[in-house]
């Protein structure tokens, strides 16, 4: 549905509308189109206007009685509420009689307001007129030289930037009207651009006095910020998509990468899934509670990292044989967690975490059409992952102690079985069990059994070495 269907049909520009929203360019009344000009003038209607803090605004206030809507800007303190006062200011004089609504730059660009209005307008059953006007962005188009259509654009607004914020296509970040907002997008910037990149900040575009002028990333957050002021920034590969397209690229070209197969890489994976695992481990017990070890935290960065091109290369190699593409593993788990979360996603309840559990293996299993829960449990696991990941299956029906005491009680029931094994296989068996009792402790108990072993074996080597150089 384009913008001209949405909520109430607009009635023939040619025609007297009872309400007309009109975009007043992006510089003075010279920019404004022959039909929005004569909505405004003309003295039978009423004119109100979302803001004075525009040239052709204020033009327009020297020529004939306007209402401005700044003073709903002073009286709330969110946005939201400023553009639901400023429908019903509109929809209220469209009411009494003829009406014309005027907005900086476009009327389908960037405007909240005119949504309201527009299902306003339905209900009040008058006819509405929609002329968008030139919005800022074609200016901005002419300015920096990008085509829309054969370049790719990205407008965002800097009051409330996505995240993650993808850089690939040109990119104009709009609404820099304050310190504080362009003190953030240089703060969401600097996360994947290096202070020296070159931005261009655009004001009062199609004035007689704009401003075009090409600055380091490191300066934007001391700029002139205003009503009119936005920023361009070329496109470039960083972030997640610039990391795919690093990997193809160097797969194309570095002969150590051209030589790679999914099995050659799999030491690589299994190596940097352990420092990751070791970088976590040095993490404080409750992170990301408690103040945050940003030392800790650093190294964490680096390993996932390194985790994560593991990731993206065997993907980069399935495409290559037109298996699947990291989009597709990226989406395949995307709808998985939404499949496996109907308590998110739907209207399934649940009491509490274990609920969320059972509801997880119970929709796993029909996925994949699972005999018993112990399937699928991959037999490669490590000893310990392994059982724990076992424990928690069965745990997830039910199948498990009530707390830790119990558990203390089998440990010391595996233990003394051990102690009266009678040979070599016996004790194999029953050094078994007692791992397995001891893993299903650590897990009762909160604590990762890898991690507390890790530990252990790193206490150990201290003081041995400790000992070594008393000797």
């Amino acid at each position: 549905m384009g913008p001209l269907q949405r909520g109430h049909s607009p009635a023939p520009v040619t025609t007297s509308p009872g309400l007309a929203i009109v975009g007043l360019g992006p510089a003075g009344l010279d920019r404004v189109g022959r039909a929005a000009e004569a909505l405004v003038m003309d003295e039978r209607r009423s004119v109100v206007v979302r803001t004075s803090r525009h040239p052709a605004a204020a033009e327009l206030a020297e020529s004939r009685p306007v209402v401005f809507c700044d003073d709903l800007y002073d009286t709330y303190d969110d946005f939201d509420t400023v553009y639901q006062a400023i429908a019903e200011r509109v929809l209220e004089s469209a009411k009494q009689g003829p009406t014309t609504y005027a907005v900086p730059g476009s009327a389908v660009v960037g405007e909240r307001a005119v949504a309201l209005i527009r299902d306003g307008a339905a209900e009040i059953d008058v006819d509405l007129a929609v002329i968008a006007g030139e919005s800022f962005l074609d200016a901005a188009l002419a300015a920096i030289g990008v085509d829309a259509v054969a370049d790719g654009l990205q407008v965002v607004d800097g009051r409330d930037l996505p995240d993650p914020l993808p850089l690939h296509v040109p990119t104009i970040v709009s609404q820099l009207d304050s310190p504080l907002v362009a003190s953030d997008v240089a703060v969401t910037l600097g996360k994947v651009l290096p202070d020296h990149h070159e931005i261009t900040v655009l004001d009062r575009l199609g004035a007689p006095d704009e401003q075009i002028e090409t600055i380091f990333l490191h300066d934007l957050a001391g700029i002139d910020t205003g009503n009119r002021v936005s920023l361009y920034v070329p496109p470039t590969s960083v972030g997640w998509i610039g990391l795919v397209h690093t990997n193809r690229l160097l797969r194309e070209e570095c002969p150590w990468d051209r030589e790679q197969t999914h099995h050659s890489l799999l030491s690589h994976l299994i190596e940097e899934t352990y420092e990751t695992v070791d970088a976590v481990g040095d993490l404080p017990a409750d992170a990301p509670f408690g103040e945050a070890d940003f030392g800790a935290y650093a190294v964490v960065e680096e390993e996932l990292g390194d985790l994560l091109l593991q990731v993206v290369f065997h993907a980069t190699l399935a495409r290559e044989s037109g298996a699947f593409d990291v989009e597709e593993v990226a989406e395949g788990i995307r709808r998985k967690l939404v499949r496996r979360h109907p308590h998110v996603f739907s209207d399934v309840n649940v009491r509490d975490a274990s609920e969320v559990l059972h509801n997880w293996e119970a929709i796993k299993q029909e996925e994949k059409g699972r005999e018993s829960l112990m399937d699928d449990v991959p037999r490669a696991l490590p000893g310990v992952p392994r059982a724990e990941k076992l424990q928690r299956r069965a745990a997830s029906v039910g199948f498990d102690w009530d707390g830790p005491e119990p558990v203390y009680g089998k440990v010391e029931e595996e233990l003394a079985e051990l102690a009266e094994a009678a040979d070599a296989d016996a004790r194999t068996d029953e050094l078994g069990d007692l791992l397995f009792a001891v893993v299903n402790l650590a897990r009762h108990l909160a604590v990762d059994p890898e991690i507390a072993l890790a530990r252990a074996n790193d206490r150990f080597s201290e003081r041995f070495r400790a000992m070594e150089q008393l000797v």
